[in-house]
């Protein structure tokens, strides 16, 4: 469903359009650099050729995670580290070191989800692991959730542009803790600290920041079950956060696991440093709020596309996914749908008018638009005549090969 009927009109037409968005970068990930970002601005704060062991790298790394603990409006008690292997490697960290304490619930409704669900039946075997699932657009049912179990589940799911809409299905009692893989919702939605005991994002999410490191958020509860339960498995070197049975808090206080890119950490810091300036957490959900609602207004008015989240309380507003409604569209199959959704972002791309939008190759056929805080909203709004251009040229030139 949609919050306003579709309007009965024509096709558009092929005429191009005239404006081109400024920054036609909307991909999901790797994510649009913030406005006014440059190179130069970066290298210059970076300690090139330096040991991040050294004391000007080591203080920068954790000034990087002082500010991420005031931008993102982290609890005090709460650890905060950087990690190796992007999102990706801070969550198999958690799962790795903390789950079969007790049972696990785990929740999925599109890729990365369902890929935790791989790894915590068939690599981490555990015992009483049971899997709640929904397809794509859609959210599993919440309430099914054990309160005494673990519960692993992504915030914001950047596959399917279906989130959670808050945390209120999470018990504030619960015996079990939450891992919560909120890469792409992290400074763009509203995250419960009181009800999410491990937090992991990736810098180059909605801080448009550059790949390969991982943040992991801890809480007093998550910090006790990695310091009184030992996992009956082997943990490679840049899994393990105890020793002796005691956190090892320069994790937490920049001392990483492993060596960091410090042209990654100077640009997350400018990142950081922009989000603040605008005046923190606030601001960048407004941000995209703002983008999500300029690229929902146009599908709303528009015949041959919709969310493809139907619930609108359940919309990303980062990750926003779509798919084609048009009658002749719709009625090819998945591979005709997907060729068809491919030669729009083709043609797009071609044009210099948006790059990366196809849907995620797991995902339904369609297109997926970046509206994280780095991304413009004027630059939303002069995509969507493209997106109309893109696909009555596809419609066109399928016609004429019939």
């Amino acid at each position: 469903m949609t919050l306003h009927p579709k309007p009965q009109a024509p096709r558009p037409t092929a005429a191009i359009p005239q404006t081109k968005p400024v920054r036609p970068e909307f991909s999901s990930g790797p994510c649009a650099k913030r406005p006014g970002w440059s190179a130069e601005s970066v290298a210059a704060r970076a300690w090139l050729g330096r040991s991040h062991r050294a004391a000007g790298p080591k203080a920068q790394l954790a000034e990087v995670i002082e500010k991420t603990r005031a931008l993102l409006e982290v609890p005090a008690d709460h650890r905060i580290g950087i990690v190796p292997a992007s999102d990706t490697g801070a969550v198999e960290m958690a799962m790795w070191t903390m789950l079969g304490a007790r049972p696990v619930d785990m929740l999925a409704w599109e890729s990365f989800g369902a890929g935790w669900v791989t790894d915590a039946v068939k690599q981490l075997k555990l015992g009483d692991c049971r899997v709640i699932e929904a397809d794509y657009g859609a959210l599993p049912d919440l309430s099914t959730v054990r309160p005494d179990a673990d519960v692993v589940f992504t915030w914001n799911g950047t596959t399917s542009g279906a989130r959670v809409p808050n945390a209120d299905w999470i018990a504030a009692d619960r015996a079990g803790l939450t891992l919560c893989d909120a890469t792409s919702a992290a400074f763009a939605q509203a995250l419960d600290w009181a009800k999410l005991d491990v937090v992991t994002f990736s810098w180059q999410k909605v801080l448009g920041g550059e790949g390969a490191h991982g943040v992991l958020i801890l809480s007093p509860r998550a910090v006790e079950r990695l310091e009184s339960y030992a996992p009956p498995r082997p943990l490679p070197k840049i899994f393990r956060l105890t020793k002796g049975g005691k956190l090892i808090e320069g994790v937490f206080k920049g001392e990483t696991i492993n060596t960091p890119s410090m042209l990654a950490v100077a640009d997350c810091l400018d990142a950081l440093d922009w989000g603040l300036g605008l005046g923190g957490l606030k601001a960048l959900q407004a941000r995209a709020d703002a983008n999500f609602a300029a690229l929902q207004a146009w599908v709303d008015r528009t015949p041959w596309v919709e969310n493809l989240v139907a619930e609108p309380a359940h919309r990303s507003n980062t990750s926003v996914c779509l798919k084609i409604v048009d009658p002749e569209v719709a009625s090819l199959d998945d591979k005709g749908r997907r060729a068809f959704a491919s030669r729009m972002v083709k043609l797009l791309e071609a044009e210099g008018a948006a790059f990366d939008i196809g849907g995620y190759r797991d995902a339904p056929p369609g297109l997926r638009v970046w509206c994280g805080a780095t991304v413009e909203t004027a630059d939303v709004a002069a995509l969507t005549p493209w997106l109309d251009w893109a696909f009555a040229t596809a419609a066109a030139e399928r016609a004429a090969a019939a």
